[in-house]
């Protein structure tokens, strides 16, 4: 590591520049607590039992907080408080219930900082990622759906669409703030009343949101937060007075929350696990190609539902391609979250890189080839460097299990009907990235790929105003836009 004659601080090399360390403060994301309860009827309240978890700091292993471990009893509150409020909520005029919605919108504006640097300390995922990603989106979904408060009538409906009622909300550790946005934002503006409940291992930001409706003066018992493990989030899903679940997370615990629902009048919305192809043809600009298969699989460290997990490229351009990306790679930044240089932060928890160390492991022992860029990564934490397999075949695990994280896998192809095949085979179908200069092309694939969403010639855009979801084992239900508002109307 070289040292900077003009400061005490070393200077890091990108494989490309020297730059100096930039980090956030940690003291921006505000007071954090040395213990949480829930939100409930517009109050933190105890827990009715007293077990109690702890949230840590990924990048540091540093407990930053005990939170409660909800109860059956703690739902059951919560619920009652939401049922209770929905009577006067959903009467409302759409155009009032706006003004909360656009008055939470501007209150998380003003609050970005603090949000982006908590969500950054209490998640692992870098500063610019929250900073220029996260809040933004968080907002926008806010500001989107009040727009939509009194347009009900005309969303393609039917005439006045009525709420459901309760929502029951769980939502994953990836994208706290922002998943829960997307689940709030659009239950509020259709005249729902919501408990939501957080990861476990990433609640700090959902409690803060929690002070801004305080903030934002929105109505006792409109939201709340009940925080704790999968057990909470099972006792909320079963309650018998909850009208609809929305669930984000994996694969595995959403067939759980299907079956539990089954023969229940429960609307049910699941949006789940990934194993996206991101499809390079031989005529794509290899360069903008590059910058959207990182930009696909090693955003968020690979935390992401929709990663472009799997890379099929055309035989005739593979050595090409996969030289380009390998000196891209050598440039990522592995560190500080807080760091604003940083490009791949700390995993999300323990568990989580032993999960990804196992899935390696077994890379490695199918037969593929593993490269990843010569990176020093820090002493205490939980990291690991952005990797990429060679020689994958469709039934190694890698290429077909979902890693969450980032881990590359690649696989070849010579014509458009292998590509398309290759890419449909697999259980999930979330989302799909197609790169080449022929807009036919794009027409054809995009047709008929098994995928949600399908990106062209990019990766990992969003915006409020378009739809997400999935189709198999990635779920079913659309987030965003207008057919997000479907979810929670009585139609």
């Amino acid at each position: 590591m070289a040292k900077n004659k003009n400061a005490a601080e070393p200077v890091r090399k990108s494989g490309l520049f020297e730059y100096a360390p930039a980090p956030e403060s940690p003291a921006a994301a505000g007071d954090i607590a040395t213990s949480y309860g829930h939100f409930i009827n517009g109050e933190f309240t105890d827990s009715s039992g007293s077990e109690a978890l702890k949230t840590v700091n990924p990048a540091t292993e540093q407990v930053l907080a005990e939170f409660a471990q909800g109860t059956d009893e703690d739902v059951d509150r919560a619920v009652k408080a939401a049922r209770k409020a929905f009577a006067d909520w959903s009467a409302l005029p759409g155009s009032e219930r706006a003004k909360y919605l656009f008055r939470i919108a501007r209150i998380v504006q003003e609050r970005s900082r603090e949000l982006a640097v908590l969500e950054s300390i209490d998640n692992g995922k870098p500063i610019k990622e929250t900073r220029d990603f996260d809040l933004p989106m968080v907002a926008a979904h806010f500001f989107y759906y009040a727009g939509w408060a009194d347009k009900l009538d005309f969303a393609g409906f039917g005439a006045a669409p009525k709420p459901l009622g309760v929502a029951g909300q769980v939502i994953p550790w990836n994208f706290p703030l922002m998943m829960l946005a997307w689940k709030i934002a659009p239950a509020l503006a259709t005249g729902n009343t919501v408990v939501l409940k957080p990861a476990e291992t990433t609640p700090l930001t959902a409690l803060r949101f929690a002070e801004i409706c305080r903030q934002a003066g929105l109505p006792k018992g409109v939201v709340n937060i009940v925080t704790g493990d999968g057990r909470t989030g099972a006792a909320l899903t079963a309650h018998p007075d909850v009208n609809k679940v929305a669930f984000t997370g994996s694969t595995p615990v959403g067939r759980a929350i299907a079956k539990q629902l089954a023969g229940t009048r429960k609307k049910l919305s699941l949006e789940l696990g990934g194993k996206a192809a991101n499809i390079v043809f031989d005529d794509a600009p290899i360069d903008q190609a590059v910058e959207g298969i990182v930009n696909g699989i090693f955003f968020n460290q690979g935390h992401v539902c929709c990663a472009g997990s799997r890379l099929l490229v055309q035989e005739s351009i593979q050595d090409e391609l996969l030289d380009a990306l390998k000196r891209r790679m050598a440039t990522l930044r592995v560190g500080d979250p807080l760091d604003k240089n940083t490009d791949i932060g700390a995993i999300n928890s323990a568990a989580q890189l032993a999960r990804i160390t196992e899935l390696t492991a077994h890379g490695e022992a199918e037969g593929a080839e593993r490269w990843s860029p010569e990176c020093e990564l820090p002493s205490t934490g939980y990291w690991f460097r952005p990797t990429l397999f060679t020689g994958v075949s469709q039934a190694h695990r890698i290429a077909q299990e979902e890693v969450f994280g980032p881990v590359l896998s690649v696989l070849t192809f010579r014509t458009p009907a292998e590509a398309l095949e290759k890419a449909n085979n697999t259980p999930f179908g979330l989302s799909a990235g197609i790169w080449t200069e022929k807009g036919s092309r794009i027409l054809w694939m995009a047709d008929r790929l098994k995928a949600g969403v399908v990106w062209a010639n990019t990766f990992n855009k969003f915006d409020p105003t378009s739809p997400f979801g999935g189709y198999k084992e990635s779920g079913y239900g659309r987030e965003g836009g207008r057919h997000g508002l479907e979810a929670y109307l009585d139609v």
